[in-house]
């Protein structure tokens, strides 16, 4: 309209660094983080973010850089999260169960020029650098994070091998400027931080985040985790995995406490909420499995109500019972990577609370509705990209659009346009609509079990699994089957001090559902894990009679021979039983 001008009065940027700048004025002398003994309060943490961005500054980075980190929810973690978009660079946090070879893979596509490290990931961190040396790319120059904790579980010698001119964090601070003048960015658009997928494959894709997106994620996470002004917040999420969900931002807009756990057991946990008053929290339902079957002896009776986020996995409707019961108040959200974690919320209804528990938590369990700032979400056909009918049975692929969509893959231009393809953003998940228009996954569509024409959700058949009162974990995958082309195999974990045999599981799974659905093999063994807490899926083919094409032993360890040929042998004393 006439009149209009765009200037610095009424345009500024949006970026989450901002949120530093207000929360170390608004709430200088409140505690900032929280890690065993060492205590900071939001003006100590700005001049460390301050000082950290003034000496990636003199070591030479500058405007869209890439900074790498290795360490787990740790202070310095933390820090780098605000100070590494401070000094205009890009932060790059790594999955730190990543081996040394993954590691320098993401090093090299990356092209990032430091890397932090913590000093119990030193080895994996020295691998990766070695395996660098012997190719062309220039070698990052690595900054050691050290505290007593750290040194204490490594149980090497490796400070005294390092060499001489390796820095140390605290001591680069030292370097830096309690008050350098942030580099913003120039465009809100810009990169704040790259995300590498969790992929078992050694290709991983770079996904970028822009100032932007993070900034409105943050809000996002705030409404999302019911955080309130001055939360106190205990890390059980890991920091690297999408940057916490942008929760590391979050915490900072609201001027919270971050209470840093270098490692997630039931009872830091428990100790942690009762010591220091927790207010928040998140994590994968393997989280809330830890909590759940935790010891009566390490469990403890909350000093007030939790609340927690979840995502990554359908919960089971059991678990989210059992959390209530324990004083846990659990929104349940999905997303992805590419959506700077958590996209949807399983919103709640008023008129839900007359329901009986077992109702409220099978709708609990739903992924629900787009969050506030993204624009929308949508099941549809990816072939005609129309929306499937809200019926709560025809399922179609989950389609995604807004401002918290990534700006993209790194170095990867047609695998960004294959994503984007239509418009949307192709998650690669298959759901249902029910008639209020929330959605419910069913399976990632290349999981999805076809059984005699059958479409069979996995997702399914492991709630019903869980609902078994021995299964502590479960996982459905499908096998080939001479007769149906397809079916289902389940991998159980039981419970400590609990049995139950394959037949017990399968009949508990044919009583609830129907038979075709129901598991012809189970497999009694330990689910592998990523370290977000997913269950850990890799896929191995094979051409000769032994194993054609073993879609389904992709839920073991890749690390023998003979691993495949005993759980082989599982499974042919197995079938003549359990089907």
């Amino acid at each position: 309209m006439e009149g209009t001008v765009k200037c610095s009065a009424n345009y500024v940027p949006l970026s989450p660094i901002s949120f530093l700048e207000r929360s170390a004025m608004v709430y200088s002398d409140r505690l900032s983080i929280v890690h065993g003994n060492v205590k900071f309060t939001w003006r100590e943490t700005r001049h460390r973010c301050h000082r950290l961005a003034s000496a990636l500054t003199r070591l030479g980075i500058t405007r869209g850089d890439v900074v790498a980190a290795l360490a787990p929810n740790i202070p310095a973690m933390y820090e780098l999260h605000l100070g590494v978009p401070m000094a205009g660079a890009v932060l790059c946090a790594l999955n730190t169960r990543h081996d040394s070879a993954m590691v320098s893979v993401i090093l090299k596509h990356s092209d990032a020029k430091i890397i932090f490290v913590d000093y119990q990931l030193l080895d994996v961190a020295k691998g990766a650098l070695e395996i660098l040396s012997t190719t062309n790319a220039k070698l990052p120059h690595l900054i050691l994070i050290s505290d007593t904790e750290s040194q204490l579980l490594s149980n090497n010698n490796n400070r005294r091998s390092l060499a001489p001119e390796i820095l140390e964090y605290e001591s680069l601070l030292a370097t830096g400027e309690p008050n350098f003048e942030e580099v913003w960015p120039n465009d809100e658009c810009d990169a704040i931080a790259l995300n590498y997928t969790s992929g078992t494959t050694s290709t991983p894709k770079g996904v970028i985040y822009s100032h932007r997106g993070a900034y409105l994620n943050s809000l996002a996470a705030i409404i999302l985790a019911e955080m309130a002004s001055m939360p106190v917040y205990l890390w059980t999420l890991p920091m690297f995995h999408c940057n916490g969900w942008c929760l590391t931002w979050a915490v900072a807009a609201q001027g919270g406490t971050n209470i840093c756990l270098r490692s997630v057991t039931a009872e830091g946990i428990f100790d942690s909420i009762v010591q220091h008053q927790v207010t928040n929290m998140a994590g994968a339902p393997m989280v809330l499995n830890m909590i759940i079957n935790a010891p009566r002896s390490v469990q403890r009776p909350l000093p007030r109500t939790v609340n927690v986020m979840t995502g990554g996995a359908p919960p089971p409707p059991q678990v989210l019972l059992k959390m209530k019961e324990l004083g846990f108040n659990v929104t349940h959200g999905y997303g992805l990577t590419e959506t700077y974690g958590p996209a949807t919320l399983c919103a709640w209804k008023p008129e839900w609370n007359s329901l009986s528990p077992d109702e409220q938590a099978k709708i609990q369990a739903r992924q629900g509705v787009n969050h506030l700032v993204l624009e929308e979400i949508d099941v549809k056909d990816p072939e005609s990209m129309k929306s499937v009918p809200s019926d709560a049975k025809t399922m179609g692929e989950v389609m995604i659009r807004g401002n918290t969509v990534m700006n993209g893959y790194l170095k990867d231009l047609k695998a960004t346009q294959d994503a984007f393809k239509g418009g949307w953003f192709r998650s690669g998940d298959l759901a249902v609509k029910h008639p209020d228009g929330y959605i419910e996954l069913k399976d990632r569509s290349k999981d999805i079990i076809i059984s005699g024409g059958e479409n069979i959700s996995t997702i399914e058949v492991e709630s019903v699994i869980y609902s078994h009162p021995a299964v502590l974990e479960t996982a459905v995958v499908g096998r080939p089957d001479d007769h149906w082309g397809e079916s289902p195999c389940a991998f159980v974990e039981l419970k400590d001090g609990c049995n139950a045999s394959a037949n017990d599981i399968i009949k508990h799974c044919r009583d609830r559902l129907p038979h075709y659905m129901a598991p012809r093999t189970l497999i009694f063994d330990d689910l592998p894990k990523t370290s977000t807490g997913k269950t850990q899926y890799y896929t191995t083919t094979s051409s000769n009679n032994t194993f054609p094409t073993i879609r389904y032993c992709r839920l073991l360890r890749p690390s023998s021979i003979l691993i495949l040929c005993k759980w082989k042998a599982q499974l042919n004393a197995q079938q003549s039983t359990c089907h």
